[in-house]
């Protein structure tokens, strides 16, 4: 079916719904904006700097994606739009040749086949940490889900079935990330021409709630942990000592684990780390006395570029969940988690009385609204809170108080 045969048909359609064929001239100009209307895939109505609006149809034929002009909605009432629309769809589906029918195969892959086009594509850009991660979600949860799906055939009720078995399954935290990157790769297929405008089926699927971790260290678990880290700075062990002082360097800078684990003492400028890479891309640490003295406590060996580096089997130090696992189980903090070092260097910054601004630039946060979900107070700090607060509103009602019974001025006659 051809542009041509197409036009013939919106036509024909129009003059059913008693409209006039002429309607169905394209506007000039090119379009500003398209608002989808949710009763038909693909129809919808498309804004024009001119001010004018018209109703369109969207749908893929040969392999190809065709917008087919309806009329203008100051014209047509939705419901005659509409009906016109089906007539195209209709036609569209059922007026393709055999060969036809293979173009759009090719063009229409399976989900498995577009999901491995889509990581060939897409994962050479990806930071190998996101690579890695997203990976195993993929092979667990995402290839294989949808064995007899198409990429331009798959609902949003298919993707909503699958989220919440894989809620059940897995949990709401793996099933949440799944379905980012799967909201991703659609995105993609509609870019790539495989989906129409706007019809990606992850968008409406509600996410699980997501729980923020609230915990950080209170002064007194502060000086416990404090305590233990000096010990085994001091040890002879050398692995434990660089161990320890990447553990304290979390603490005193606020910095993600892969952003210490990943210094280079070319990093090292003075009072600053700049860091080649994050999770917001390349920033500055600015680091205090104490943070300054620990890193250049460190050893050096020439050739060597990484600061904490494991002695023991000479290559850099990739993780040490299983070096904090250990200091909490002495320490007894059993839902302190490494991340939550993190959590405390912002939450000792807003009771030391730092805005959130200043906060979120030192964790390197890219909005104000990331930064409050770090902030958080110990109960001492919010009890002088309420007390200062409340004193302040007694003071101002019993001034406003004294100021009502106080006796009014005598008037003077002084005519």
């Amino acid at each position: 079916m051809t542009s041509l045969t197409l036009k013939q048909v919106v036509e024909k359609a129009l003059a059913e719904v008693g409209a006039s064929p002429r309607l169905a001239r394209k506007p000039k100009g090119r379009a500003r904006t398209t608002t989808w209307l949710r009763v038909e895939h693909g129809f919808g109505i498309r804004h024009y700097p001119s001010g004018r609006h018209v109703y369109i149809v969207q749908l893929r034929m040969a392999g190809r994606m065709r917008t087919v002009t309806i009329g203008p909605a100051t014209v047509l009432t939705r419901h005659q739009a509409m009906m016109v629309a089906r007539r195209v769809i209709a036609h569209a589906r059922v007026g393709n040749d055999p060969a036809t029918k293979k173009q759009q195969v090719r063009n229409a892959p399976n989900m498995d086949d577009f999901i491995a086009e889509y990581w060939e594509k897409c994962s050479p850009n990806w930071k190998p940490s996101t690579v890695e991660t997203a990976s195993g979600y993929r092979r667990c949860h995402i290839d294989g889900a949808f064995p007899d799906a198409f990429v331009d055939s798959l609902t949003e009720s298919e993707v909503t079935k699958w989220f919440v078995a894989l809620t059940d399954r897995s949990g709401p935290g793996a099933a949440n990330r799944c379905l980012e990157i799967l909201r991703a790769a659609f995105n993609k297929a509609e870019s790539w021409g495989y989906r129409v405008e706007n019809s990606n089926p992850c968008v409406s699927v509600r996410q699980n709630k997501r729980n923020h971790r609230t915990r950080f260290l209170a002064n007194d678990e502060l000086t416990r942990l404090g305590a233990l880290l000096a010990s085994a700075r001091e040890g002879e062990d050398r692995v434990e000592q660089v161990n320890a002082t990447a553990v304290t360097l979390l603490i005193l800078t606020g910095c993600r684990v892969g952003e210490v684990l990943g210094l280079q003492w070319g990093d090292v400028k003075g009072n600053r780390l700049l860091l080649r890479d994050s999770k917001t891309g390349p920033r500055t640490v600015w680091l205090g006395d104490e943070a300054r003295d620990l890193i250049q406590s460190l050893p050096r060996v020439n050739n060597n570029p990484w600061l904490f580096w494991n002695w023991r089997f000479h290559k850099p130090i990739k993780t040490i969940t299983h070096v904090w696992d250990r200091y909490r189980r002495e320490l007894n903090f059993k839902d302190v988690h490494l991340h939550d070092l993190r959590h405390t260097f912002a939450s000792h910054a807003v009771m030391g009385k730092e805005n959130l601004q200043m906060i979120g630039r030192l964790l390197g946060h890219a909005t104000v609204k990331s930064t409050a979900r770090y902030a958080h107070f110990d109960d001492a700090h919010l009890l002088d809170a309420a007390e200062i607060i409340g004193a302040s509103i007694e003071r101002a009602m019993l001034t406003g108080s004294h100021a009502s019974i106080l006796p009014h001025p005598m008037k003077h006659d002084i005519s």
